[in-house]
């Protein structure tokens, strides 16, 4: 099972994705159990929210989705909402989103971490130490809006995931069939011994020796803003267990 989750609120244009730390599998713990339960949490919040077609409040939702999450463990978490041509976000740890505008990476959502690999995390019983970044970027009609946990950061560069949206949009937007071949791509990448990827290219900064991708669970979401107010949106996941499924 994956350790990563997502929801999707389609009526709300709201989308999420929660990465399980992996390292609590060592104690017995299910370690993508915290992510779901968080996502799970978020989407409940976010559905309660009043008035209904107010913007999401999404430093409220992500409060209380970390305040109701029980379960043992840690995550990441990044948060996006569409209103109005702009997009919203909420973001603690190395999950994040950009957006591709006629092909092009126009915007990259920046991650927070202690040092190299170690993403601010949420956790049970624990006190938020650091504020997540909270954001408000514009977006047009025609952008493609990619939502990720970092096993897609950590083996794509921008300009691979251009390459996809380039030749996979020549007939039109299928955000289903994007979220799936980025995450394949994504994929491969990551038990690729000898690709470059993000994540070596961080660990030489960090003054670290890595070669190739690396092995994580990957979960894609793809939005199209079509008109104001309208995001059509797909996600795929990619397990390490299973990552045809």
């Amino acid at each position: 099972m994956s350790f990563s989750a997502h929801f999707i609120h389609a009526e709300k244009n709201t989308i999420g994705v929660a990465d399980g730390v992996g390292s609590w599998a060592k104690y017995g713990v299910d370690a993508g159990e915290y992510a779901r339960q968080l996502m799970r949490t978020a989407l409940i919040a976010i559905h309660n929210q009043r008035p209904p077609n107010a913007v999401v409040k999404l430093r409220e939702v992500l409060g209380e989705a970390f305040q109701k999450t029980m379960a043992s463990g840690s995550s990441t978490a990044c948060i996006v909402t569409f209103k109005d041509y702009y997009l919203h976000s909420i973001n603690l740890g190395d999950s994040g989103f950009m957006i591709f505008r006629k092909n092009k990476c126009v915007y990259k959502s920046l991650i927070s971490q202690h040092g190299f690999n170690q993403p601010y995390q949420l956790q049970w019983g624990i006190s938020i130490p650091y504020r997540p970044k909270v954001d408000k970027v514009a977006v047009l009609p025609g952008d493609i809006i990619v939502l990720c946990t970092d096993g897609l950061l950590d083996n794509m560069f921008p300009a691979e995931i251009e390459d996809i949206i380039e030749k996979g949009t020549l007939e039109g937007v299928n955000t289903e069939q994007l979220a799936s071949s980025i995450a394949t791509m994504a994929f491969f990448n990551s038990i690729e011994e000898n690709v470059d990827s993000p994540f070596a290219d961080a660990a030489r900064w960090a003054g670290q020796e890595h070669i190739g991708g690396k092995r994580d669970d990957i979960t894609v979401i793809v939005g199209h803003p079509l008109v104001k107010n309208v995001l059509l949106m797909k996600a795929q996941q990619k397990s390490q267990q299973n990552p045809f499924y």
